[in-house]
């Protein structure tokens, strides 16, 4: 039989346990089902989206063999630009290597982050 003291500690850590789960899922939770923080506006694509959605592109091109491994080996600047390509706004991505020509790529977004195209050129 377990003495009522160190049981009653038992009891105490159990719930504290208990406590820090709940509470755990509570707050992890409430970002999961919140709609927060997102405009629908046209234009609301951002440039750190533009990077993100450039860099999962750029990543499939070097795995899939498209871009060598001197693409990702010599990467040395990623630049984020807007432009007006015909009348139109566009964010561009593009990742530099030090040296291979090509020496960038070039990723074009809309405003409403739909995927324009790609080149060497940046053109």
């Amino acid at each position: 039989m377990m003495h009522p003291i160190i049981f009653h500690k038992v009891i105490q850590k159990q719930a504290f346990i208990l406590l820090i789960l709940i509470a755990a899922i509570l707050l992890t939770a409430v970002p999961a089902f919140s709609h927060g923080g997102k405009s629908h506006a046209e234009g609301s694509f951002t440039q750190l989206q533009a990077l993100k959605q450039a860099s999962k592109m750029y990543d499939q091109l070097i795995v899939s063999s498209k871009l060598d491994e001197s693409w990702e080996t010599n990467l040395v600047e990623v630049k984020i630009s807007i432009r007006n390509h015909s009348g139109k706004k566009e964010v561009v991505v593009s990742f530099h290597r030090l040296k291979g020509a090509p020496e960038a790529v070039y990723f074009f977004f809309t405003p409403k982050g739909e995927y324009a195209g790609s080149n060497f050129t940046g053109e």
